[in-house]
């Protein structure tokens, strides 16, 4: 690549991942203003990646524009460190939902009554139980109706408790359970109790993130091939800079 085209290319895609960080800082912003907690809970990673990428967009965008070797060798550094983060950061992740169905460490966590406090009221705010009887008119609907693993876990009893259902969110409770679950006592129509309490879903949430994190792992591999080919760009810039610095 060329002295010319490596500066130029290093310069405008800098200059584009600016306006990126603006808008992901906007949108952590955005995020704060809503007094939705489970939102709420969301700001300072959101606000802290918009951060972090524009610094390093300025770091960059600035040693290309003045053909500063110290400034790409900063640039270059912090992207290095973007780049083994996000591949530990992904491969580990990955690796650990992979071996077992949910790690140990994971389990710990959900189980955690101060943890687990907090994601029950995010669901009981999502509204996910409640509007099931308005998608699904009939029993029949119901019964044939492809569920999230939420809305599976967290929504109904678990099948094994035998509760004839009525509609989409309500169980005839007075029969007797088929089985000794807790989770069968657990399970109240109210839409604040449901089964927001039970295992199964914990087991459903769990399922949820697991497949949430196979979406975040396509999304990291993407990522870091591009932060990867900017990297190169951006030596290709640096070793530029110096020659012509050499040349002065």
């Amino acid at each position: 690549m060329s002295t010319s085209t490596s500066i130029f290319v290093i310069r405008w895609i800098n200059f584009l991942t600016m306006l990126l960080a603006v808008g992901v800082v906007g949108f952590g912003i955005w995020m704060g203003a809503h007094h939705d907690g489970c939102r709420k809970s969301l700001t300072l990673p959101v606000l802290g990646l918009g951060g972090v990428i524009f610094v390093v967009s300025i770091v960059g965008f600035f040693g290309a524009w003045k053909n500063n070797t110290i400034l790409l060798w900063i640039y270059l550094i912090m992207l290095c460190l973007i780049l083994v983060a996000i591949l530990v950061f992904t491969v580990l992740a990955y690796k650990e939902y992979h071996l077992q169905d949910y790690s140990s460490w994971f389990l710990k966590q959900l189980n955690n009554t101060h943890n687990w406090k907090h994601l029950k009221s995010c669901l009981v705010k999502t509204n996910d139980c409640s509007n099931l009887s308005k998608r699904y008119k009939t029993r029949k609907e119901y019964k044939l109706a492809k569920l999230t693993p939420i809305e599976a876990g967290c929504c109904r009893p678990p099948s094994e408790c035998g509760y004839p259902a009525v509609n989409a969110s309500y169980y005839d409770l007075s029969f007797h359970p088929k089985s000794s679950s807790k989770d069968c006592k657990l399970y109240k129509n109210s839409k604040n109790v449901k089964c927001y309490s039970c295992d199964s879903c914990k087991a459903g949430v769990a399922q949820y993130m697991k497949t949430e994190w196979r979406v975040v792992a396509i999304f990291n591999v993407i990522l870091f091939i591009v932060l990867s080919i900017i990297y190169f760009v951006g030596c290709c810039a640096r070793r530029s800079a110096a020659r012509r610095r050499s040349k002065i």
